[in-house]
């Protein structure tokens, strides 16, 4: 086994444990009782989720870009950062409370920040700079985290993490509709809405909640306009599959910032978790859908064929998404309870779906490779 099959087998297990960890936590939130382990992971549901497994996954993303495209062997040096990140992760999966596991995931999005810096000193452009602010966020709200502050007043950090990161990626894409200047000047000021909204809740809560659901709402109603979706869902295949997956997303982007606009922070316990849920599952985990057979291909050097069974988890989270956040809006326990129970199903979905498609790719003995599953205007991984 070579030292890269090794490195990915470990990743691979660090990341499910992860995962597991944050999914188990999550179902305890939501009120189902089950079996106690030695460290429950309720508490961290939200930090797991978000700042280890999306800080690993999107670590090793950046990583395998940056190395692709160097010729510099410190370069591997970013593979520190999903270390990071995992590490942090599985220390508080061992102890909740572990400030070692807090410092470690601070460590991991500083690294990110770091590599994004290389970034967008190789290639200055709106696209990499949005993407870079994405991983300051991330490090902002790690590095509160880890000074005490508690999970409700710094999510919005986390959140910016995914959506500048998500939305940036986009905008690389958008140059290939040849964006107006007016386009461009738009966008600049729905992200600067948005961004200014996530700093002020550092000072002021429940107003930085608000300017950041409206800057969602413009940032979502931009990316339905303009992004290169709308033509390639006319088209076939994975291709349409994607543009499916990210024109729904949008959608719940859009109905999580007009949530946060109008209840702001102080809304009830079910509207916190509307909010949250609205973007964390329906816009992120849309795109993570879309896009997993082009970043596994290109990440893993694994094929991932695409099949219209596809189509199954991702009905299936929205179906439950829907019936979570009536139940959050209707203040129904049992239907926010079954929601995200049906929420975790349409991932264990997913997972299976997507070994099914890894088993059938090695069957058929197909070269993987990033450009192998998509169309040219849908490859996700730049080579920086």
């Amino acid at each position: 086994m070579t030292l890269f099959r090794i490195a990915r087998a470990a990743a691979g297990a660090a990341i499910a444990i992860i995962l597991t960890a944050a999914l188990y936590g999550g179902l305890q939130r939501l009120g189902w009782v089950l079996p106690r382990v030695p460290a429950g992971t309720a508490s961290v549901h939200g930090p797991l989720m978000i700042a280890g497994f999306f800080g690993a996954l999107i670590g090793v993303e950046r990583a395998v870009a940056l190395v692709a495209g160097s010729r510099d062997r410190r370069a591997r040096l970013a593979f520190g950062v999903p270390l990071l990140c995992a590490a942090g992760a599985l220390l508080l999966v061992l102890d909740p409370g572990s400030g070692a596991g807090r410092l470690a995931l601070t460590a991991g999005s500083l690294g990110l920040v770091s590599v994004y810096a290389v970034v967008i000193w190789r290639q200055p452009t709106l696209f990499t700079a949005t993407m870079g602010l994405g991983a300051y966020a991330l490090l902002i709200g790690n590095a509160l985290w880890a000074g005490g502050r508690p999970v409700y007043s710094i999510v919005h950090w986390w959140i910016a993490f995914l959506v500048l990161t998500i939305v940036g990626e986009r905008l690389e894409l958008a140059r290939l509709v040849r964006p107006t200047p007016g386009r461009t000047q738009t966008f600049l000021a729905a992200a600067g809405l948005y961004i200014a909204g996530v700093a002020l809740t550092y000072l002021n809560l429940d107003a930085g909640t608000r300017l950041a659901g409206a800057g969602m709402v413009a940032l979502a109603v931009w990316l339905a306009r303009f992004d290169i979706a709308r033509r390639t869902v006319r088209q076939r295949g994975l291709t349409r599959f994607i543009a499916i997956c990210l024109l729904a997303g949008y959608a719940w982007l859009g109905v999580g910032g007009l949530l946060a606009l109008v209840a702001g922070a102080h809304g009830a316990a079910f509207t916190y978790d509307a909010i949250l849920h609205s973007i964390l599952l329906g816009f992120v985990f849309s795109m993570i859908f879309g896009h997993a057979p082009i970043i596994i291909p290109a990440v893993a050097r694994l094929s991932v064929p695409y099949h219209p069974r596809f189509y199954a988890h991702l009905a299936l989270l929205h179906a439950s998404l829907v019936l979570r956040i009536g139940g959050d809006l209707a203040n129904s326990a049992g239907a926010r309870r079954w929601g995200g129970l049906w929420n975790e199903v349409a991932l264990l979905v997913f997972i299976v779906s997507l070994a099914a498609a890894i088993r059938s790719g090695r069957h058929a003995n197909v070269q993987a490779t990033p450009h192998t599953h998509s169309l040219p205007a849908e490859q996700h991984i730049p080579q920086h």
